[in-house]
């Protein structure tokens, strides 16, 4: 399969179930669904030999027309800031999450293959002390054919928003 253009939705849903399943469900018209701050939560129990109630079994939102592509979080109190859905449909393009080559909680590094060339996107949420824009910074990282990267930046600059009056140093960056 070539594909010659993807359409993609990106969207901070604030943790928020109802609007993840609304947008699995509503928007196959999309290829690549971003999202970041994507509820982490409770699913069920799950049987355990140190506690008679189970331990609890953390996950997000998953659709059967969707395959999710995110880094789980390590320790318990941790959450999810960002994940891709790709449509079921583009499964032969061979996607994978890339952590061997950003392994930032933040920020997500998906690879796929078109025309068999490899080709990147970037998932990117930057939190109020912006830890995922000094990581990428900071890493020397060189990666060729990104050829998206979506987000929410949390930079309000009056470089791009003439409602506000303030320069950020972050938006250099």
């Amino acid at each position: 399969m070539i594909v010659k253009k993807l359409k993609i939705l990106s969207q901070n849903v604030h943790k928020n179930s109802l609007i993840i399943n609304t947008l699995l469900e509503t928007q196959n018209q999309f290829d690549i669904i971003s999202i970041q701050e994507p509820p982490w939560s409770e699913i069920h129990k799950i049987p355990s030999s140190s506690d008679c109630e189970g331990e609890p079994l953390m996950e997000t939102n998953h659709h059967p027309n969707w395959i999710a592509f995110a880094r789980i979080p390590l320790e318990k109190l941790d959450t999810l800031r960002v994940i891709a859905y790709i449509n079921a449909r583009l499964s032969s393009l061979h996607f994978l999450l890339c952590r061997d080559i950003i392994n930032h909680r933040d920020i997500s590094l998906i690879s796929f293959l078109n025309n068999n060339i490899c080709y990147y996107m970037m998932n990117v949420y930057s939190d109020s002390s912006h830890s995922a824009l000094k990581y990428l910074k900071d890493t020397e990282v060189n990666i060729n054919n990104v050829l998206l990267m979506t987000g929410d930046f949390n930079i309000r600059d009056s470089l791009w928003d003439p409602s506000f009056t303030f320069y950020s140093s972050i938006s250099d960056n």
